[in-house]
């Protein structure tokens, strides 16, 4: 569909857009001793689609004439391409098979609605005709909740939002937007933008997810100190069911029973297909800093972050890396070739001497950023109040340079994960929430059940981590993980990834900060809400969708599991 603009059909974003280690002179070295891998250069610009490697659609022809009869004949599409890019999620196994031709279960079509109306008769032909329906968003979903079972033999239709985008009605006394549940992230950004606004929701997916998808999947950006998570920027929705429409209103706040709001929130398509939402706007700051700071070590830095907190300084985003996240960070900083940035470098070698020579170890050394938003005036008193507290806990500033390289690339990781895949290389993350209290020791558990599981492999692997998404109780810590592939990849990446998630579990915390449940986390449920919390679910959803034609199998009941894979 030319109008919608959906990511390649193999990996990651855009065409033509790459990680090249090969201007980081720091990164290859980095690889091989932490891996043993010795890099090579890229081989693959792009993989040609064959659509002969894709079985013909099977939808029966009655569905498809109501299907054009609810939309038009271009927006119902059965192409082998159109098909397999709405075959799946952006998991790091999902793109693994992809990549090599193993495409799974497909959709038999692709539907495009461009009205609530389009939608509901959409929406009533395929319950007509028996049908499962899976909302897609921007195909950007990690926790495999586009994912297909393979043993449906139902036909399945892929309901893409695309067309539903833009910003419909904009409430400025209120600070409200009513939006499609299709527009894009940059798209919305542009909009609001041009009229002086922002909403502040930046996940590292942004460039190519959808407001609707944000939604349905309980997502978090990486500025929600200060704009909140998605659940605290929707005010209101629009909700197409199977019994009707449900229209939840934008209001503050409200004493109405059991949140609807929240109910829709995170439902990963399960509850209906969620057209158009309020969402909780600001206008944009007159200045916006990023800071960055140095720590000694791990503890120090949580401490901090802590402090900063409790103490109730108004920061728009706080994070900070652990030991090795900042060595993989410092490892992927551009050769420098202009006579400034040789002196930066110099200057940075020098700072790392100095340090070294008062006392820190370098291998511990972990970086923050701070990011400031609003008056001159009132970035500055902040400013001033982070850095007391950095500097009770230990701390060095770095000042706005680190900081303004981080924020121009915080949307790049993803092509990195790409790159390793043609490398052999399985890196993934897992990212969970807990309470100030038990954070070191989550950071501890994980790690000790990585380095079990890479053992039980035989493999060497990495894993590094990273400290954001402050909240009065606690925080989120994000983990990376990596290691080279084998024979056997997708036991390799369950061995790995069921250890994580347990330790989580085992440790006090939770199964997911902001990247749902999906297939790949379902499993934990019951661990995380209680048996009794998964039966509330279960006949929520039997009661809402007796016929099981809502994306089913996904946030609990899943019909593949990582467990799979260990039990072979």
């Amino acid at each position: 569909m030319e109008q919608v603009k959906r990511m390649k059909w193999w990996g990651w974003g855009e065409e033509g857009v790459f990680f090249n280690y090969q201007d980081k002179p720091a990164f290859a070295p980095f690889v091989k001793k932490h891996l043993g891998l010795d890099l090579r250069p890229r081989q693959v610009d792009t993989i040609r689609f064959d659509a002969a490697t894709v079985p013909d659609s099977t939808l029966p022809e009655p569905l498809r004439a109501d299907l054009v009869g609810a939309t038009a004949s271009d927006r119902v599409r059965v192409d082998a391409h159109e098909r397999v890019v709405h075959g799946h999620g952006s998991s790091v196994t999902e793109l693994l098979h992809v990549s090599r031709f193993d495409y799974g279960r497909l959709p038999e079509v692709v539907v495009y609605p461009a009205s609530e109306t389009e939608v509901t008769e959409v929406l009533a032909a395929c319950l007509a005709a028996d049908a499962v329906v899976v909302p897609f968003g921007g195909g950007t979903n990690i926790s495999r909740s586009l994912q297909l079972d393979p043993a449906e033999r139902r036909p399945i239709v892929s309901l893409d939002l695309g067309l539903l985008s833009g910003v419909l009605e904009l409430d400025e006394d209120s600070g409200l937007a009513r939006v499609g549940a299709g527009t894009l992230g940059p798209e919305l950004e542009e909009a609001l933008n041009a009229r002086g606004w922002t909403l502040g929701h930046f996940p590292d997916s942004f460039t190519h997810s959808t407001v609707g998808g944000w939604a349905a999947t309980r997502s978090s950006g990486m500025q929600s100190d200060k704009y909140g998570d998605i659940a605290d920027i929707v005010r209101g929705m629009t909700v197409v069911r199977p019994g009707g429409i449900v229209r939840l209103r934008p209001v503050p706040s409200e004493s109405t029973g059991p949140s609807l709001r929240e109910m829709f929130i995170g439902s990963e398509g399960r509850l209906g297909i969620i057209t158009d939402l309020w969402l909780q706007v600001h206008r944009l700051p007159a200045e916006r800093v990023v800071v960055a700071y140095m720590y000694p070590q791990w503890s120090a830095a949580v401490a901090a972050i802590h402090a900063i907190k409790d103490a109730e300084v108004p920061t728009t985003f706080v994070r900070i890396s652990d030991a090795n996240e900042t060595a993989f960070s410092l490892s992927t900083q551009k050769k420098a070739t202009s006579p400034k940035k040789k002196l930066a470098r110099l200057a940075q070698s020098g700072l790392w001497a100095l340090m070294r020579r008062r006392g820190w170890d370098t291998d511990a050394m972990c970086i923050s950023y701070v990011c400031f938003e609003g008056s001159k005036a009132d970035v500055a008193e902040r400013r001033r109040r982070v850095v007391k507290i950095a500097k009770e806990h230990g701390a060095l500033v770095l000042g706005t340079g680190p900081g303004a390289l981080y924020d121009q690339k915080k949307f790049d990781t993803p092509y990195l994960r790409d790159f390793l895949l043609e490398q052999d290389v399985l890196g993934d993350v897992s990212e969970t929430a807990a309470p100030w209290s038990k954070l070191n020791g989550v950071h501890d558990a994980v790690y000790a059940a990585a380095r079990r599981a890479f053992d039980e492999l035989g493999k060497q692997g990495f894993v590094m981590c990273h400290l954001s998404h402050n909240y009065h109780a606690g925080a989120c810590l994000y983990f990376t993980f990596a290691f080279q592939a084998g024979q056997d990849a997708d036991r390799e990446y369950a061995t790995v990834k069921t250890a994580i998630q347990q330790a989580f579990v085992d440790a006090g915390a939770t199964l997911s900060h902001h990247h749902g449940v999906g297939m790949e986390h379902a499993p934990w449920m019951a661990q995380v809400v209680s048996t009794e919390g998964v039966s509330v679910l279960r006949t929520l959803f039997e009661a809402t969708d007796p016929g099981n034609n809502l994306n089913p199998g996904k946030i609990i009941d899943p019909p593949l599991s990582l467990y799979d894979h260990l039990e072979r």
